[in-house]
């Protein structure tokens, strides 16, 4: 149950430690800023707004005081001229009107709602107000006995600077707070990038003596173990190679003298089994010494997929098998070609061996390049898929060099292709038989 309600709030969570690091940083900080804004508005803003909407209604209960004590002409004019002067107030006093729309409950919003108030108050007679006559004006209009008083009134008399200069520094700080820390996390977050990439580098056999620790203590303690670990990698692969040549040259010398005393025999059927046997002791000391060796003293290059697999197909067909080849695309990554070039062989020969007709496509789907090996042969169970990977098994159950192998190809090939970040899937192919896609990622 736990997992299913946090399943999509990961969903809109980042994945990235960047994206997570500024959520972690930035969440107080907008939540102190909602509150700060929330208080200003329960404080502040509901004061000011309530003063000057009462001082605005308190001049226009003054105006209209004095027009009911004085309601002829000449002070009707001197209370216009002095009410524009000292007060900023427009007024046009309209005989014989009737107030058309009258404002009976608050409108919607704080201003409205503090002005209706303070002129319900002071006023005790109905009035229609519009705070948006124009950009820089309101109007109020108050039913008098003699007719409609209608006074303009500029908006900033019930609108203080203060609030949009309080918003202004809100959200300037912000952005400027934010651009900081999205710099300053950018620079945490970089080495352990660098670190990142480095390894996968490493584990794919590309060079990477250049790389140093930098950033804080924490990754660089990180980085110095990637150092560390890399350089024991490297003395462990120089030792195992160094002891597989010992064990290469101890071992074949033996087979060579066995074969020249094997030569100097006449024929018979004993021996020719002899010598058929040293002959598979050869290839099986090969194939162990290949599978062991792996991709040691092989680095990384740039090369072109398509002209390895050409090659490759045509010495098979040299062989005499039937192959259907189709490259898509231009296809260029960096690789340990003879490692690559080792897999694509295991993969085609284990085909030629049980097949009479292999098809082979490539091609860049997303961000991979894929490599697809269908044949016509009997195909493997579903479930002895994956022992084909394990080393030294066969499914032919004879010990027949000639007809199951060591049991090392499919093994060799998908170390091969994990070297590089790749995989080998074995799969049932369209026209029956076996789909080997040999995957291999581009991002790199």
């Amino acid at each position: 149950m736990g997992n299913e309600q946090n399943g999509p709030i990961k969903s809109f969570m980042p994945t990235g430690l960047l994206g997570r690091s500024l959520l972690i940083l930035m969440t107080p900080m907008l939540l102190l800023q909602i509150v700060t804004v929330l208080i200003f508005f329960e404080r502040h803003w509901d004061t000011v707004a309530r003063q000057l909407s009462r001082g605005l209604a308190g001049d226009v209960a003054y105006v209209i005081d004095y027009i009911g004590q004085f309601p002829d002409e000449e002070h009707l004019k001197w209370l216009q001229h002095s009410a524009r002067a000292r007060l900023q107030l427009d007024l046009v006093f309209e005989p014989d009107e009737i107030l058309q729309e009258q404002t009976d409950t608050p409108p919607f919003g704080l201003v409205s709602e503090e002005l209706f108030v303070a002129l319900d108050e002071r006023l005790a007679r109905p009035f229609y107000f519009n705070l948006d006559l124009d950009d820089n004006r309101l109007e109020i209009r108050v039913q008098l006995k003699e007719g409609v008083l209608s006074i303009v009134a500029p908006r900033k008399r019930l609108y203080n600077s203060t609030t949009y200069i309080f918003f202004m520094w809100i959200a300037g700080s912000a952005l400027i707070l934010y651009g900081v820390a999205v710099i300053f996390m950018r620079n945490q977050v970089r080495p352990i990038r660098r670190l990142a990439k480095a390894a996968d580098q490493f584990g794919r056999g590309v060079d990477v003596e250049d790389f140093k620790p930098e950033g804080a203590a924490e990754v660089r303690m990180a980085a110095s173990s990637f150092m560390a670990m890399r350089d024991r990698i490297g003395r462990h692969l120089s030792q195992r190679t160094a002891l597989l040549a010992g064990v290469s040259h101890d071992l074949r010398t033996p087979l060579t003298r066995m074969k020249l005393e094997l030569a100097m025999q006449q024929s018979s059927p004993g021996v020719d089994a002899l010598k058929q046997d040293v002959v598979d002791m050869e290839r099986m000391v090969d194939a162990y010494l290949a599978f062991a060796r792996g991709e040691e003293g092989e680095k990384a290059v740039l090369a072109d997929i398509g002209k390895l697999l050409t090659d490759q197909v045509g010495e098979s067909l040299r062989d005499g098998q039937q192959i259907d080849l189709h490259i898509e695309d231009h296809l260029e990554m960096e690789l340990r070609t003879q490692s690559v070039r080792r897999c694509i062989s295991n993969i085609m020969s284990n085909a030629g061996r049980y097949a009479n007709n292999l098809s082979v496509r490539a091609g860049r789907r997303g961000q991979d390049y894929e490599i697809v090996f269908d044949d016509d042969g009997p195909g493997i169970p579903a479930d002895k898929r994956e022992d084909v990977f394990k080393p030294f098994f066969r499914l032919e159950e004879s010990r027949n060099q000639a007809t199951g192998g060591v049991g090392l190809g499919m093994t060799i090939a998908r170390d091969s292709a994990r070297g590089h970040g790749g995989e080998v899937f074995l799969e049932d192919a369209p026209g029956g038989g076996l789909r080997v896609r040999l995957v291999l990622p581009i991002g790199h």
